[in-house]
């Protein structure tokens, strides 16, 4: 068994895929989350609480087990404790405030394995994206002021750390296959269907995906997720923060979802209802946004008997945590380049190390 420890503050795909290659190198995967104190002292303010967190994590289909408060450095001890071969991180460098490297000890022993960071997603990027209030980010991502604020977000003063900083995600088609379940409905389960944005995946949408999972005995939910200019379209602003290829990844790794429609029709139709023999057509608390010509998108499954209204009894919405966000800017952007001027000492002292180790090739002795 491995095990994987972190803060998880704001948990993205690319959290979860980090998730996803830890459990492909044991058969059990545990999960530290330290509590908001830990995170503070080490990071910064946590843009969600350690319940929040908790649950977040708790929801990614690749994890076994969670442990709630784990401490920000991984020893032997703890290892041991939770019955671990090794642990995993990604490879990118975690510190201490002190700036040690965190998984010192662990890999003296031999007991640590490394994962790929995902390219084109961190918690900066997605920062970055949410103070940017244009309605052109997620089609262009050349937008000048998109670029300027990727490059005072992502980057500090004396050059630019490759983890920290901001790159592009591309989608692949093994990226999805990796991601989905790849489970077809089976005779005797009940297709529940869900449509909307799901931007920025957070704990309002595990907390109504949950209760959806829940109508059914053996259920199957198929999540339509509405192509980016459409989601503009009724949510207006930014909207939406990632694009359709990351909000697939996002939904895809929920532990309550079966299968994605990448672009679903707004109107939930004749065509799609039988296309995927649904049973149920499942909608929260939110408003619905009528269609392009004032029509009302469920009015098929409503006429069917087939719609119904689901509360999560969590209102967290997408807007919420954008508001969090801007709240934390100054302590972001200040958390942010003190991370970055870290990593930058690091590659330093690595370049200095080889340096030191390798000597110059083109060196002549003169008597």
């Amino acid at each position: 068994s491995g095990k994987v420890a972190s803060g998880y503050d704001m948990v993205h795909y690319g959290h979860s895929n980090q998730l996803r290659q830890a459990k492909a190198m044991g058969d059990y995967l545990i999960v530290g989350v330290h509590t908001d104190a830990e995170i503070s002292k080490h990071k910064g303010p946590p843009v969600f609480t350690q319940e929040e967190r908790y649950k977040m994590v708790r929801a990614i289909k690749w994890v076994d087990e969670i442990v709630e408060g784990a401490p920000y450095v991984t020893t032997l001890e703890t290892l041991d404790k939770y019955n671990c071969d090794f642990c995993v991180h990604g490879d990118d460098i975690t510190l201490t405030v002190d700036g040690k490297d965190t998984y010192e000890e662990v890999k003296r022993e031999g007991r640590y394995r490394e994962c790929k960071r995902t390219q084109g997603v961190s918690t900066t990027d997605l920062v970055g994206r949410m103070l940017l209030m244009t309605k052109a980010h997620h089609s262009n991502m050349d937008n000048p002021d998109y670029q300027q604020h990727t490059d005072n977000f992502g980057k500090g003063p004396k050059g630019h750390s490759p983890w920290t900083g901001v790159s592009q995600f591309l989608q692949t088609s093994q990226k999805i296959i990796q991601f989905a379940s790849g489970k077809e409905p089976q005779p005797g389960d009940s297709i529940i269907y869900v449509a909307g944005a799901f931007d920025l995946f957070h704990i309002g949408h595990v907390d109504f995906l949950e209760m959806v999972y829940k109508q059914a005995e053996r259920p199957y939910v198929i999540v339509g997720l509405h192509f980016d200019q459409e989601v503009n379209r009724y949510k207006g602003k930014n909207y939406p923060i990632m694009n359709i290829h990351e909000r697939t990844l996002s939904v895809l790794a929920c532990r309550y979802v079966s299968e994605v429609v990448i672009g679903a029709p707004y109107a939930v139709g004749k065509d799609l209802l039988d296309h995927f023999k649904v049973d149920l057509v499942c909608h929260g608390k939110t408003e619905v946004f009528p269609d392009k010509d004032g029509s009302d998108p469920y009015a098929e499954p409503k006429k069917r008997g087939i719609f119904r209204t689901v509360d999560s009894g969590n209102g967290l919405t997408t807007d919420d945590i954008v508001q969090r966000i801007i709240a934390n800017r100054l302590q972001f952007e200040a958390r942010n380049q003190k991370k970055e001027a870290k990593e930058m000492a690091v590659i330093e002292a690595m370049r200095k190390r080889e340096e030191d180790l390798i000597p110059s090739s083109g060196s002549r002795i003169r008597c």
